[in-house]
């Protein structure tokens, strides 16, 4: 039996550059990418999606749907890594972590849509406490979140490593306009009843995330503390490889965040801050935007779906 057939369409970006990279030493499967005079011919594109086992797509969201149009042969699956079909009937949320069903809802779907970067940190820390009845659909939610310059992709690698990068901010907030497309992914898939406001900015580093969520108890049910908050996380994701969260006794002594703290892995760390006293919970997330964020989700979303296929 031959090796599954994986096309990455798009593997000169940031995402596709990094799942290159994880998968091209692989030897369970065989990896293909179009040449570069390739890669704007519809033609070439369709005969290489249709021709594959597994396509992963890393592609500006136009670009993906373009795509997916183009697949006649209806043994092909996809994973979408582009913001394209993240709420859409019919796709399957490629966060294994989300429910405990989610990793075989992932394994046998034909069509899979990759987490956003911020989205993972908050769908993350929310979802779980959602379920659990400990925070109210109707809570104003409020996130904030700095990402490394690679998120922009390859505009922000350029405008912090090319000939004008001594001219590069060292730190900016964006989406002042609160109309991020990652709003109604997060509403979506942590169940929640309102829009929450997200804040998201870009610091001068390559890579890696820091998100956080204030709570206020006040507008929790009175049995609700940070210490209970913090054990259904860790209940949630107990058996989790890649989702970790931190001691009440760590997070206590922890007096900063480091964005870039698992850079480089496909793990995340939560953790729940509080100050007794005002009565106020920070639920932080910590991963990398290039891994959990991003590649490292896809590569762990395509290793389900070729267990399946086995």
């Amino acid at each position: 039996m031959s090796a599954p057939l994986v096309f990455i369409d798009g593997d000169q970006g940031t995402t596709g550059l990094q799942i290159h990279e994880r998968l091209r030493n692989r030897t369970d499967i065989t990896l293909f990418t179009l040449a570069a005079a390739e890669r704007k011919d519809a033609r070439r594109r369709a005969e290489a999606i249709n021709a594959c086992d597994i396509a992963i797509l890393c592609l500006p969201d136009a670009a993906a749907r373009e795509a997916v149009d183009a697949i006649v042969n209806p043994a092909v699956r996809v994973i979408d890594a582009s913001s394209a079909h993240r709420t859409q009937p019919g796709w399957t949320y490629g966060f294994p972590e989300m429910t405990p069903v989610q990793p075989e809802r992932i394994a046998s779907a034909r069509r899979v849509t990759n987490p956003g970067c911020y989205p993972t940190g908050a769908i993350g820390l929310l979802r779980p406490l959602m379920q659990a009845g400990l925070l109210p659909g109707h809570y104003p939610i409020s996130i904030h979140a700095v990402s490394g310059y690679s998120g922009r992709g390859r505009a922000g690698v350029e405008e912090h490593e090319g000939q004008g990068a001594v001219n590069a901010p060292a730190f900016q907030v964006y989406g002042l306009a609160l109309a991020h497309k990652h709003a109604p992914e997060i509403q979506t898939h942590a169940g929640l009843t309102h829009r929450p406001i997200f804040v998201p900015a870009y610091g001068s580093f390559r890579q890696g995330i820091v998100l956080t969520v204030p709570l206020d108890l006040r507008l929790l049910s009175p049995d609700v503390s940070a210490a209970t908050l913090q054990a259904c996380l860790a209940r949630h994701y107990a058996d989790a490889a890649h989702v970790h969260v931190s001691p009440s006794h760590e997070a206590g002594a922890s007096t900063h965040l480091d964005p870039q703290a698992l850079n480089g892995t496909n793990d995340m760390r939560l953790s729940v801050f509080s100050n007794t006293e005002h009565g106020h919970v920070l639920l932080s997330a910590v991963f990398d935007n290039l891994g959990k964020g991003a590649s490292g989700a896809a590569v762990q979303n395509l290793n389900l779906m070729l267990a399946h296929e086995k």
